[in-house]
């Protein structure tokens, strides 16, 4: 078999670092660091913006040992942002996104001009949906919360339009197949009940998108109000609307044991 000479091209590539380590994308490392998302790194990285060892590299999944490599952007040194960790009270009408492609107002509004690192939510509420959020650098963190097996539960308030009978409790909590999925609440009871409308209280144990809608809807229920009130020991309480707090460090860790998982 004949081997291909080297050609000026290949000189010219980066080329992956030889250290002893586990390797990651470029990309990925970025945002493991807390430093951005990692869709913003690789437009970062397809910009030119990003280098490795002194040489720009235009590609998001080019391999680096993390801690090993010098990684810097715009030519300053890429370092670990201090971990951040906050909730939010998210509003009706904004998307939980950093970018959205149809131009509507994000999460994000609540959030301007106070100084943060990069921060990105953990799970998501709906554009319709309201309450708690949180917000963190921390993906390892993060990846705890949204655990489906061990990731804490989190409790909505619903508004329904219809009277709820023991049928409709019994069948909420027993779940039902939608689009190929079996959802179900872990439980469900009855806040308070009017005329024509009633006021659910609905944990769920992981969630999926859109599950409380999609399976009141199994039941030819609508939703009129959605609003998380906690994700695990962690309640909204009186926080207003569009405003935000640090989370203290016995909250964070209530949420997410470091130890015992």
């Amino acid at each position: 078999m004949k081997t291909r000479k080297p050609t000026a091209r290949d000189a010219a590539r980066p080329r992956a670092p030889v250290a002893q380590g586990i390797r990651h994308g470029l990309a990925r490392v970025l945002s493991k660091q807390g430093t951005c998302s990692r869709s913003e790194a690789a437009r970062w990285i397809v910009e030119g913006r990003v280098s490795v060892d002194g040489r720009i590299v235009r590609d998001p999944e080019f391999p680096v040992v993390a801690g090993r490599a010098v990684i810097k952007v715009d030519g300053l040194a890429s370092a670990a942002p201090e971990r951040t960790y906050l909730m939010l009270n998210k509003p009706r009408g904004l998307v939980t996104t950093a970018r959205d492609e149809q131009g509507r107002d994000t999460v994000y509004r609540c959030l301007d001009g106070a100084g943060l690192p990069w921060v990105a939510p953990v799970g998501r509420l709906d554009k319709a949906s309201e309450g708690l959020l949180l917000f963190t650098n921390d993906p390892e963190w993060a990846a705890r919360i949204t655990d489906p097996a061990q990731g804490p539960d989190k409790t909505y308030h619903v508004q329904i339009d219809a009277l709820p009978d023991n049928a409709l409790l019994q069948g909420l909590t027993a779940g039902a197949g939608v689009d190929g999925e079996h959802l179900s609440a872990r439980s469900v009871q009855v806040l308070r009940r009017g005329e024509r409308h009633a006021w659910l209280e609905i944990v769920l144990e992981e969630g999926r998108n859109r599950q409380i809608r999609r399976l009141l809807a199994a039941f030819d229920v609508g939703v009129l109000r959605l609003v998380r009130v906690a994700v695990g020991p962690l309640a909204l309480g009186d926080l207003g609307k569009r405003a935000w707090r640090m989370l203290e460090p016995h909250e964070r860790e209530a949420l997410a044991p470091t130890t015992g998982r």
